[in-house]
C-alpha cells in the first residue's frame, strides 16, 4: 500500500479487461478515485468478476471518441492515465486486422492527442508488449532492440509504442511505455489464452489442448507483479518519461511444460494430459519470445514478486473458485 495515489484521479482504459480490472482493483485499494472507459457491456467481464463496479465511475463509449476523452479527461480533473485498453488476441487480430488497428492504433493516438491538449495530466502509462519487438533471434530482448512488428497485433504494438514515444518527444507530454510479457492471473476470461484455457480444461477434468506443436518458448508474468510496475512508473514519470521499460520476470518456458505444470498444480497428473494438435510450428508465430526487465530493476528497483509456479498455484486456486461463473 502507498499514499501515492490517495485522492488521486485516475482515468482507466481497458477496465473491464483482465489486466485493467487488476489494476483497477490495486488502485481502488490504495485509495484512488478511478474513472473507467467501457465500450461493451459483455458479460462476463473482468471488473464485475472482481467485484469493482460500485467502486469505480464507468464512462459508457469509444476509445477512437477524441470529443467525449477530452471532456472526460477535463470534467474529472484527471491525474493520471493508465491506457490498457486493445484488442489483445493475436488469433483475432489476424482474422480481423482492420478492427485490431482501430483500436489499438487510432485509439491510442486519439487518447494521446486528448491528453496533450489537456493541463492536469501528469503522468500515463501505455501499455505495450513484447510482441512490439516482433521476431528477433538475439535473446533476452532489451529496449533498445529496433520495434520490427510484422503480424497485425505485433504491427499493432510497435505503433503504439511507436506514437507514444513520439508524441513525448515532440510534445513533451508525460508519457512511459511498458512491454510486459504474457500476462495471466485471476480474472483473465479469454480462454482462447494458453493458461487460463488450460485451467479451465483441467478443471473441467479436460485434457487441455496446446494448439501448437508444444515447443514454443514464451514468459509469463503474473498480473499482480505487471500492475505494481504500472504504479511505479507512474510515480515515477519524470524520471522515466519518453521511454520503454521491459516488464518480466526471467522465467522463460515452452508450451509444452507450462501445459504439464497447470496439470500438477491442479492435482490432475496421471488423470489428464496434453492434447497436442500440431507436429510442427505454426505459421505467423514468433517461436522464442522473453525479455530482459534489467531496466527496470537497476532505474526503479522493481523486481517480478512472483514466480511462475506460485502464480499458477494462485491462478489455478481462483478459476476453482469461480468455476460456476465462468461457465
Amino acid at each position: 500500500m502507498t499514499d501515492f495515489w490517495k485522492g488521486r484521479r485516475v482515468f482507466l482504459t481497458g477496465a473491464t479487461g483482465f489486466v485493467g480490472s487488476n489494476l483497477t482493483k490495486m488502485l481502488v485499494e490504495n485509495g484512488a478515485k478511478v474513472i473507467c472507459l467501457q465500450r461493451d457491456d459483455a458479460q462476463p467481464n473482468s471488473l464485475d468478476l472482481l467485484n469493482l463496479r460500485a467502486r469505480v465511475t464507468v464512462a459508457h463509449g469509444e476509445l477512437e471518441d477524441i470529443e467525449l476523452l477530452t471532456r472526460l479527461l477535463n470534467e474529472y480533473e484527471i491525474d493520471a492515465v493508465f491506457h490498457l485498453a486493445a484488442q489483445a488476441i493475436v488469433g483475432a487480430a489476424n482474422r480481423s486486422p482492420i478492427s485490431t488497428f482501430e483500436t489499438n492504433i487510432r485509439g491510442t493516438y486519439m487518447l494521446l492527442e486528448a491528453c496533450r491538449v489537456n493541463s492536469t495530466v501528469k503522468r500515463i502509462v501505455v501499455a505495450s508488449s513484447d510482441k512490439a519487438y516482433g521476431s528477433n533471434p538475439t535473446l533476452p530482448y532489451r529496449e533498445d532492440f529496433p520495434l520490427q512488428g510484422i503480424f497485425p497485433y505485433d504491427v499493432s504494438k510497435s505503433c503504439t509504442d511507436l506514437l507514444s514515444r513520439s508524441f513525448a518527444v515532440t510534445y513533451d507530454l508525460p508519457v512511459v511505455v511498458t512491454r510486459s510479457a504474457n500476462i495471466y492471473g485471476p480474472g483473465d476470461i479469454n480462454f482462447s489464452r494458453i493458461i487460463p484455457g488450460t485451467i479451465l480444461s483441467v478443471l473441467k477434468n479436460e485434457d487441455p489442448i496446446i494448439r501448437s506443436d508444444g515447443t514454443p518458448l514464451r514468459e509469463f508474468i503474473y498480473v499482480g507483479d505487471v500492475c505494481s510496475a504500472y504504479l511505479l512508473l507512474a510515480e515515477h514519470i519524470d524520471q522515466c518519461r519518453g521511454e520503454a521499460f521491459n516488464i518480466g520476470n526471467n522465467e522463460p518456458v515452452q508450451i509444452l511444460a507450462l501445459t504439464n505444470q497447470i496439470i500438477e498444480l491442479a492435482g490432475k497428473s496421471g488423470t489428464l494430459k496434453p492434447n497436442i494438435l500440431l507436429k510442427e510450428k505454426i505459421r505467423h508465430e514468433i517461436d522464442a519470445q522473453y525479455l530482459s526487465a534489467e531496466k527496470v530493476e537497476k532505474r526503479l528497483g522493481w523486481k517480478a514478486a512472483v514466480s511462475l509456479n506460485e502464480g499458477l498455484r494462485s491462478s489455478v486456486e481462483w478459476y476453482n473458485q469461480n468455476l460456476d461463473r465462468l461457465s
